[in-house]
């Protein structure tokens, strides 16, 4: 007769991570972090078609700001330069990903969403539509501006 394992381990003894919940629009629940581990944490977790921009995005701004700070703060993985803050951030909802550029009304042609504070600007990114060309142009003229502190 076989023993039972305890919860939350695998047949080895080992700890099994457990998976993300998901928040309100498929947003992974992912701990505070600094560094590319916890970001990598939130793209994983993102559920179905997302996963893949959630890994294009992060992809072209590495490509574009070489030694970029990451960190997740709020369910949420953020980008920046250096101590001076952040330019960008991106988080899940049902049918889409907000990027969100802490400077936008700063980057030419400005992004299209708007918001309700003076500086920001959204781009909601669905299904099968990214252009990444003109996502990759923001976040280098977001990366030269001065960077928030959330």
């Amino acid at each position: 007769m076989m023993k039972p394992r305890a919860a939350g381990t695998g047949s080895n003894g080992a700890t099994l991570a457990a998976k993300p919940k998901l928040l309100s629009g498929g947003n992974p629940q992912i701990p505070k972090g600094e560094g590319d581990a916890p970001v990598q944490a939130f793209i994983e977790a993102m559920p179905g078609w997302k996963r893949d921009i959630g890994r294009r995005i992060d992809a072209i701004i590495v490509r574009t700001v070489p030694g970029v700070r990451k960190a997740v703060k709020w369910n949420t993985p953020f980008y920046g330069v250096g101590d001076v803050g952040f330019f960008t951030a991106f988080h899940c909802f049902n049918k889409y990903v907000k990027v969100t550029f802490f400077h936008g009304t700063s980057l030419r042609p400005v992004p299209p969403g708007e918001s309700k504070q003076k500086n920001i600007r959204y781009l909601d990114i669905h299904e099968g539509a990214f252009d990444e060309a003109q996502f990759a142009s923001w976040v280098k003229q977001a990366a030269a501006l001065p960077g928030v502190v959330p």
